[in-house]
């Protein structure tokens, strides 16, 4: 491990992260709030410890797969470690442990909150809040590897480290050009969901804030009472559409920008497709078997809202889940463990590794009969390789593990069962709410303390998928060769 090679690429982040901070320090000035000087001073920390830390480390040499596994990781722990400042100096979460929360919460783009007086927060912080979303929806270190020429070389272990789902894929034979792709393919998508969310009556301001939670699948809302606060059938469609997007593989969109739309034929697409339109009914049939809402039209709305939030893992809401009938709310803790698509912004299994589980769990059974059997898995006309399913049955054992794990843990601090399994749950798979005292009502700060620093971990393995953080903790890993 080359630590000071760390050092130098992690000051390189915590640079472009206090340079971030200048655009909710320009929606401060224009408010004229409050939160001028807080911004500033949060500002000018992280600046200066990017300057120390790239002091301290050595930009010659080559990035490897452990300096890019402890990059990733520790830049996230970092970047959400500067990016509490904001809300510690402004006074608005009272302590770090808190703030800790919130901005892990943001960069994971989880969106699960303990602040609880959202429209009376100082509107620059609010900002700051939600583009955290945005900065970790694409992640911060594949935006690093596409605008900061220091990390061209060895880019590609950056971006296997952290970008979500089994294999990344390449674009283009540079990383970094790769990168700047997916970026611009985000920018667009991102601009013309503001422009929509305008139209449709927000203000500049509100637009952009939503379409951060929407498009990293974060979550977060400048109004308590999140996306239901605007009472708007066309807002909740514009958002449906882009949660749906931004929960699918964006490579798939870069394609498609390029005019070849028949990339939507890929097989995960189409599993998330018909898996979306599946939970939609469901749910849409058991608010209208127990006349939940006044007509079948609010139950689709409602059900479609609410069952693509969870599964894209964007944990918008309008409408208190938590009062749903009991088949509505399993369904959607069900969902919580499926996720989005591979390469999408969103968090949790993936649909890819869901595909992948079944299409061998169905091999296994047909080799009970005839043990002789060659059954390759085929995805896309493609075989997938034995290795890369091996993988993934590890990943799920390994999920699995944590959640069971963290769930007894917040059991142990005093929280009842659902509560417990829930907030894990939608930790672990950054989705933000979860059910009963975590629920779309409710939030986190009545969470003990090492509660806390628990689901701020949890948030941290469900973005990095779990080996990029634990790789971390095998002493090899740090032992010269």
């Amino acid at each position: 491990m080359n630590i000071r090679l760390v050092f130098f690429f992690l000051g390189r982040l915590l640079l472009l992260l206090g340079v971030s901070m200048s655009f909710p320090l320009f929606w401060a000035f224009y408010y004229h709030g409050n939160d001028i000087l807080p911004l500033v001073y949060a500002m000018s920390i992280t600046i200066g410890a990017g300057f120390l830390f790239s002091f301290l480390g050595e930009g010659e040499g080559e990035l490897g797969r452990k300096e890019g596994f402890a990059v990733v990781a520790f830049g996230w722990i970092l970047a959400s470690a500067f990016g509490a400042l904001p809300y510690v100096f402004s006074g608005v979460l009272p302590t770090f442990t808190d703030a800790y929360f919130e901005a892990m919460s943001g960069f994971t783009t989880t969106g699960a909150s303990v602040l609880t007086h959202i429209e009376g927060s100082p509107l620059g912080i609010l900002f700051w809040r939600d583009f955290t979303h945005w900065l970790g929806g694409m992640g911060i270190i594949l935006l690093s590897v596409a605008i900061l020429p220091a990390l061209g070389v060895g880019g590609m272990q950056l971006v296997a480290a952290e970008v979500p789902g089994p294999v990344a894929e390449k674009l283009r034979p540079r990383i970094k050009e790769t990168a700047k792709l997916l970026w611009i393919v985000y920018i667009i998508l991102s601009a013309a969901e503001v422009l929509l969310l305008y139209f449709g009556g927000m203000n500049l301001f509100e637009s952009l804030c939503h379409m951060f939670g929407t498009m990293a699948t974060g979550g977060f809302s400048t109004r308590n009472a999140s996306i239901g606060a605007y009472h708007s059938v066309y807002v909740d469609i514009v958002i449906i559409v882009f949660m749906f997007i931004a929960g699918a593989n964006f490579s798939l969109h870069y394609y498609a920008l390029k005019g070849r739309l028949k990339v939507y034929k890929d097989a995960e697409f189409l599993f998330y497709t018909v898996f979306t339109a599946f939970s939609v009914l469901l749910i849409t049939f058991d608010l209208w078997h127990h006349h939940v809402y006044k007509s079948i039209g609010q139950d689709l709305r409602y059900a479609s809202f609410q069952a693509i939030s969870i599964m894209t893992t964007t944990g918008y809401a309008t409408a208190d889940f938590g009062k749903w009938p009991y088949l509505s709310q399993f369904f959607l803790l069900f969902l919580m463990f499926v996720g989005g698509c591979a390469g999408s912004t969103g968090g949790a299994i993936k649909h890819i590794r869901i595909m992948v589980l079944l299409k061998d769990g169905v091999r296994r059974l047909y080799r009970l009969i005839h043990p002789r059997a060659v059954m390759p898995i085929v995805l896309n006309k493609e075989v997938v390789s034995e290795e890369v399913v091996a993988d993934i049955h590890s990943f799920f054992l390994l999920y699995m593990l944590m959640f069971v794990v963290a769930t007894i843990y917040m059991s142990s601090l005093g929280l009842d069962t659902i509560t417990a399994i829930s907030s894990v749950a939608a930790t672990l798979g950054n989705i933000g709410p979860g059910l009963a005292r975590v629920g779309p009502a409710q939030n986190y700060a009545f969470v003990p303390v090492a509660g806390k620093w628990l689901l701020s971990m949890c948030m941290l393995l469900g973005r990095l998928e779990i080996y990029t953080v634990l790789v971390l903790l095998l002493p090899t890993t740090w032992r010269k060769v």
